[in-house]
């Protein structure tokens, strides 16, 4: 035999070793063959959810629907048009401080809430 027949002959032999155990590890996976594939997923625990008022967002107000501003909550007055939390939560402060309103129009003495914010809630509110 010449010497580049023997080269060939044991790179042919090299590659058919590799061929053959690159199979037998696909066909068998790394543990031989007798255990199955084994994969283990762990799971974070959810954060504590926050009370129900605070998890909520306003929802939009339903065709004709009013709110009470005398007894409406934060959330719900959020609800109106322009009213968002600082001046949800100052209306809440007013009635606190001063009582109840005893007309819609008393609403633009709250700080924040001019003429143009009482125009956009003006018709979705009731004080009685």
């Amino acid at each position: 035999m010449t010497r580049s027949r023997k080269i060939d002959l044991a790179v042919l032999c090299v590659t058919a070793l590799f061929v053959l155990g690159t199979a037998g590890f696909c066909l068998w996976g790394v543990s031989g063959g007798d255990e199955p594939w084994q994969v283990t997923v762990s799971r974070r625990e959810a954060p504590p959810s926050a009370p129900a008022e605070e998890s909520q967002s306003p929802s939009k107000l339903l065709e004709g629907e009013t709110i009470n501003i005398n007894t409406a909550s934060e959330l719900e007055l959020q609800r109106l048009p322009g009213i968002g939390e600082a001046r949800a939560r100052a209306i809440v402060e007013w009635r606190e401080g001063n009582g109840p309103f005893e007309d819609p129009e008393q609403l633009m003495e709250v700080s924040g809430i001019g003429e143009g914010i009482f125009g956009q809630c003006e018709q979705y509110i009731t004080v009685r």
